[in-house]
């Protein structure tokens, strides 16, 4: 069992296929994902891997906080989540996770909170049909009717189906597929909607009801030095910066102004002046005499 991550929802668009097709899907980003501590069987009885992702000012962060994020030497995040793994699919402290970790085709589960709707009757809550529209009802067209029973039990049992706040609550939506990833942008494209708003954080594993996709890596997949945006000394090629020429001395200027002075509009010698000074001499004469 490998490990999930902490992706951000973007948002959604289409993506079209080879074939004309195009394919409504969830953009989710996954922020400075990084390991922030391991939990091992013999220390804490479990195996599991802490991760946090995005990144929160430190005058927001608690003390504590600030402690746990040091020792693993990482900035502070702004949501951690544990996911469980089995001994072999452990991570290192520090490690980011790369978009890759998912592959095209691979189904997944995807917990996150939905949206809230506010104070919902039945009808949009729960879906009920209403009553009837005449006949002797008035008035209470969309309430919810009989809610209990007679004088036995005499009550109405807990978890009925009535008016309330609607949403706000975490939902799983399972066997979503991946239709394709960009690790160099951090982006998983999701066919669908997923739960939860705009700026949301979601939790994505892999799907519990199908088997582990094949070309899935083990343990993780973490993001690497070509995914980087800025590029480091080593992949510089030698010889690739030159140095600029050195700039004229004052000497040497002086002496291109004298020439020119000397030649008037004529011709200047090409080796009394300088060849970084490409400007108009200053000396020559402008007042349109040959």
């Amino acid at each position: 069992m490998r490990t999930g991550v902490i992706a951000k929802k973007m948002g959604m668009t289409r993506l079209f296929q080879d074939d004309g097709r195009h394919v409504p899907v969830t953009v989710l980003q996954l922020e400075a994902l990084q390991v922030v501590s391991r939990r091992e069987m013999n220390t804490d009885g479990y195996t599991a891997v802490q991760l946090g992702a995005g990144v929160a000012k430190v005058k927001n962060v608690a003390k504590p906080q600030r402690g746990h994020f040091g020792k693993a030497e990482v900035e502070p995040k702004a949501v951690v989540h544990e996911f469980r793994v089995t001994e072999d699919n452990l991570l290192d402290v520090g490690a980011e996770i790369s978009a890759e970790h998912f592959v095209a085709g691979q189904l997944v589960d995807i917990q996150g909170r939905t949206q809230g709707k506010g104070f919902a009757g039945g009808m949009k809550r729960w879906n009920f049909g209403g009553l009837r529209a005449t006949h002797g009802v008035s008035v209470s067209h969309r309430s919810l009717g009989s809610t209990g029973q007679r004088q036995d039990p005499g009550k109405v049992f807990k978890n009925k189906k009535m008016a309330g706040h609607m949403g706000d609550k975490y939902r799983t939506q399972q066997n979503l597929e991946i239709v394709s990833t960009d690790a160099a942008r951090g982006l998983i494209f999701v066919k669908g909607s997923v739960p939860g708003s705009k700026g949301g954080w979601l939790f994505v594993k892999d799907a519990v009801k199908v088997s582990a996709h094949a070309d899935a890596p083990y343990p993780a997949a973490l993001r690497s030095v070509a995914h980087d945006e800025t590029p480091h000394v080593a992949e510089i090629e030698e010889g690739a910066v030159h140095e600029l020429p050195p700039l004229p001395s004052a000497e040497e200027v002086a002496a291109g102004v004298e020439a020119s002075n000397a030649a008037g509009a004529g011709e200047v010698d090409p080796g009394s002046v300088p060849a970084s000074d490409t400007g108009p001499a200053t000396g020559a004469n402008t007042n349109g005499e040959g």
